[in-house]
């Protein structure tokens, strides 16, 4: 019976300690995996375009017809010397001078021409008055080529113009809906030329990210290397990603552009507060985070400081004493309602707890100001 004795004590404080340690590493993990729950899983192609693929803006000058009465007036005589120059192209010599014009409105024509657009491929284009028109409403944009920065045409506009608006003007009084000097035409220009696009070296492929960040970077090349199964990806900086085409895909590298582009990553970026003070607009980043501060705005007083907490361990457990800070952030108006929200110190909670208390987000705004200026704040403040 001797020879069949139980665990000893050690053995079983051993066995204890195993289990909380088990137990601390699931927390760390639930809370970990918690944290990034908050970043969504994307694709590459959501984040990164290629380098060589991208846009092109195109402008021109032309002339929209049609008005009534509310074209350019005597004040703007580019409109009157285009229509000058139109005539004279038709075989009729007409002096500026003896030009009156009110139905004519002399504008600029914009349109973006996108990667891989083929002749024969219509686009939108933009038209805005730069003389004294009152408006383009039931306008008529006459046949414009739209050049490129190297001064060639690729494309060219013509047809109605929308401006989604009105204006009336009679006996002195005026109605006006909308912005009614800038219009749009759907579909209205043909692209004549198209751009040429080399998608690589022969080589080489390029990801550029849309939100340039080291961590991002690091990701997408880590995602890529580790579905090939080889090094064909590096971050060379924190916007570009430099990738190596496989020697079997070389002469048609589009399969594999593909599934490069279908390959998802967690994102990561700057934890940042963006406000707009005109509009009262407060975006919160949830990787924000403020110090211990206080703060007193007009009747409004906000305090965040740590609650310090002690854990002792079980008697002859063989733990360690932990001390925990736990944030608390107070709101207080007066000597209204007191609010405690037992949480992280998280700028959510903080605008959370202004919110309970009735404070208007230009409250919140400039509250937020204050701690940034303190340098309690970390994260980037952005004001727009």
């Amino acid at each position: 019976m001797n020879g069949m004795r139980g665990p000893s004590r050690r053995a079983r404080l051993g066995a204890a300690g195993l289990a909380l340690a088990l137990v601390l590493v699931f927390s760390g993990a639930a809370l970990a995996q918690e944290e990034a729950s908050h970043v969504p899983v994307v694709r590459i192609k959501d984040i990164a375009r290629l380098e060589s693929v991208r846009d092109n803006q195109l402008t021109g000058l032309g002339l929209v017809v049609g008005l009534a009465g509310t074209g350019d007036g005597r004040g703007s005589q580019a409109n009157v010397q285009m229509v000058a120059n139109m005539l004279e192209r038709f075989g009729l010599t007409v002096s500026p001078e003896d030009l009156r014009l009110r139905n004519v409105a002399a504008v600029m024509v914009t349109a973006t021409l996108p990667a891989f657009a083929r002749p024969g491929d219509q686009i939108d284009v933009t038209v805005s008055s730069f003389g004294d028109a009152r408006s383009l409403q039931g306008g008529y944009l006459l046949q414009t080529p739209l050049l490129a920065a190297n001064g060639e045409v690729y494309a060219v506009a013509q047809g109605p113009v929308s401006i989604g608006g009105f204006n009336v003007r009679r006996g002195g009084s005026s109605v006006q809906q909308n912005h009614t000097a800038v219009g749009m035409i759907a579909g209205g220009a043909v692209v004549e030329r198209a751009v040429p696009v080399e998608l690589s070296d022969g080589e080489t492929l390029r990801w550029v990210l849309r939100e340039a960040d080291f961590t991002t970077a690091h990701r997408v090349a880590e995602a890529i290397n580790e579905r090939f199964g080889d090094q064909l990806a590096r971050a060379v900086d924190q916007s570009l990603v430099e990738v190596r085409i496989p020697d079997a895909l070389r002469s048609n590298p589009i399969p594999f552009i593909a599934m490069v582009e279908e390959l998802t990553i967690r994102p990561d970026a700057v934890a940042q507060v963006v406000i707009n003070e005109r509009t009262g607009t407060v975006v919160l980043g949830h990787d924000v985070r403020i110090a211990t501060v206080a703060v007193a705005h007009g009747a409004l007083t906000v305090r965040i400081q740590p609650a310090v907490e002690v854990y002792q361990p079980l008697p002859f457990s063989g733990g360690e004493t932990v001390v925990a800070r736990t944030p608390q952030i107070f709101a207080e108006e007066g000597k209204g309602q007191l609010m405690v929200l037992q949480s992280g110190a998280s700028v959510a909670e903080l605008v959370n707890a202004l919110n309970a208390v009735g404070a208007t987000p230009r409250d919140i705004i400039a509250i937020l100001q204050a701690i940034k200026a303190a340098g309690a704040l970390y994260g980037e403040l952005v004001v727009m």
